[in-house]
């Protein structure tokens, strides 16, 4: 039943920039453009899944570029091609734990799990033989074999995040092996058109900028090779324009619901997504965000996910992908947690300013506009058993608050500030799974006594009570009949 405080939301009323906040942004941009000696660079930024800004400064061609010139993306092409992989997951094609040989034929890499390629911890080397591979055809390395070395495997498989140029192209010709036909063209097929992105090809398409490389001791420049790098292609293949990475990067955050809006039906892992009308399940995007590799402690500051880089910065968290090829730099920034995004594309070799841009306009955005949230409303359903699970619980004698939300969801805080919390997803046996911190991946259940009274909690063999160390037999190992004293 509709609740009858419910209340219609509105982003449009929060759609446009504050003309300080686009001076702010211009302002960053050209700075970028002019410290990074940059020919040209665009900068956009994606609001609650539009984009509410962009601006180029420089030229291309005489003209000063804007949100539909093509710029080459380098490694965002990687975050591209996870999503092509993790759609063959979603459909039952594969399992993410399967070895790479196990669909593939391959000359190496074949031991390491799709996961461990996804997420750069497969010990492969980092660049192809041969080369320099950005910057040579690649007719030089016509099949899977011709991109491998003399020693193609660098580390253990699973032991580090050794980040893996080949890698990829071993995941696009995973694509291709499945799908019956080449990457660029499944890619076209079930990730662009469906999101809109016309402008994202493998080739340049004009308006385009060309690649430079900016002398270093002199305001010279010199024209950079665009090649087709053939089998390396899904390790930074892409052109694309700040429109069309602000398209992505509303659908890397909510999927691809219309206006932006994520979905929230019954699509589930294991689903096609093409049976729910959607690119990617919203369970296969959130996983693309959890760093896979370093501890999940509270403190770290980067790490890599499934096909995205992960970092914090400025007390935020941040993931995307930044890209580099001969000419061109590339990097895209969201912040779920502000519904924005920062994009930023410069045609230069050199260019470490762009990633700090991309970062920095989200930055910008969230001090001069801090994000308005969405009215508070009460949940569609109050069952009583949910209900009766929330509030105090303590884990020993250290206390803790178990809270119900959206979609029977729980969430676990310290009370005290010390101790371990985390959110949980509500599962259809009636348990829950940790999604986040210590917690994740761990199983929360409600255990019962057998006349059905609720007992105590058991979250991965952890018990938590109504009361500190309360007596009875919940608590391993006892608790002395004395009492507190």
């Amino acid at each position: 039943m509709t609740s009858p405080y419910e209340v219609p939301a509105s982003k449009e009323q929060f759609a446009e920039l504050l003309p300080a906040t686009r001076r702010a942004l211009l302002h960053r941009l050209a700075v970028g453009q002019n410290a990074g000696r940059a020919p040209s660079m665009v900068g956009a930024v994606m609001r609650e899944g539009r984009m509410v800004w962009a601006e180029g400064y420089g030229a291309v061609d005489g003209q000063v570029p804007g949100a539909d010139t093509q710029y080459r993306i380098g490694s965002l092409t990687k975050t591209f091609v996870a999503v092509l992989v993790l759609r063959l997951r979603d459909e039952g094609l594969i399992d993410l734990d399967d070895p790479l040989g196990k669909h593939l034929d391959t000359p190496e890499g074949g031991d390491a799990t799709i996961a461990q390629l996804l997420a750069h911890t497969s010990g492969l080397a980092a660049e192809a033989r041969g080369p320099w591979w950005e910057r040579t055809d690649g007719a030089l390395r016509p099949e899977l074999a011709d991109i491998f070395g003399e020693r193609p495997q660098r580390h253990p498989v699973g032991r580090t995040h050794h980040y893996s140029n080949p890698g990829f192209a071993l995941l696009g010709a995973l694509v291709e092996r499945l799908r019956g036909d080449d990457w660029g063209t499944v890619l076209r097929r079930e990730v662009l058109e469906p999101l809109g992105m016309d402008r994202t090809t493998l080739g340049p398409e004009a308006p385009h900028a060309a690649g430079w490389a900016v002398h270093p001791w002199a305001d010279v420049l010199l024209p950079e090779p665009a090649v087709n790098t053939g089998r390396m292609a899904p390790a930074g293949e892409l052109w694309s324009t700040a429109a069309d990475l602000c398209r992505f990067a509303a659908f890397l955050l909510n999927g691809d619901a219309p206006n932006g809006d994520s979905q929230n039906g019954d699509s589930q892992n294991g689903d096609s997504p093409n049976s729910a009308g959607r690119v990617l399940s919203e369970q296969s995007l959130a996983e693309m965000r959890v760093p896979a590799v370093g501890p999940q402690d509270p403190e770290w500051v980067r790490g890599y996910g499934l096909g995205v880089q992960v970092t914090r910065q400025n007390g935020r968290i941040l993931f995307g992908h930044c890209g580099s090829m001969p000419g061109f730099v590339s990097a895209l920034w969201i912040s779920p947690d502000e519904a924005l995004a920062g994009v930023a594309l410069a045609n230069l070799t050199n260019g470490f300013e762009v990633a700090g841009l991309a970062s920095d306009l989200v930055s910008t955005v969230a001090e001069h506009e801090p994000r308005i949230p969405a009215p508070w409303r009460p949940l569609d359903e109050a069952d009583p058993e949910l209900l009766e699970l929330t509030g105090p619980w303590y884990w020993g004698a250290t206390p803790f608050a178990l809270r119900l939300g959206a979609e029977r969801g729980l969430e676990l805080s310290p009370v005290a500030g010390g101790g371990r919390g985390a959110r949980f997803r509500a599962e259809a046996d009636g348990t829950w799974t940790g999604l986040d911190g210590y917690y994740a991946g761990e199983t929360l259940r409600a255990v019962r006594t057998p006349a059905g009274a609720l007992s105590h909690l058991d979250l991965g063999t952890f018990v938590f009570t109504r009361e500190p160390y309360e007596p009875g037999d919940a608590v391993p190992g006892g608790v002395d009949k004395g009492g507190w004293r």
